[in-house]
């Protein structure tokens, strides 16, 4: 299993139109990123021109209460 590492840029403030921004890595390569917003969460796969997946706040939450 690979491990992962995990980095946080986020405003030190509310969020307002700049996202705060996780970026993943996986065994010491770039695996993505997640992008968290006002409006929802996207995950950015490692060299996606195009985000992969916008979900709002409620997709979101309704997919968690999946797992």
């Amino acid at each position: 299993m690979p491990e992962h590492r995990v980095t946080v840029s986020s405003p030190p403030r509310e969020l307002g139109s700049a996202d705060a921004v996780y970026e993943v890595f996986a065994d010491g390569e770039k695996f993505g990123e997640l992008r968290v917003s006002r409006g929802g969460v996207d995950w950015w796969p490692r060299d996606a021109k195009t985000r992969g997946e916008l979900l709002t706040w409620e997709q979101f939450a309704a997919r968690m209460a999946r797992t």
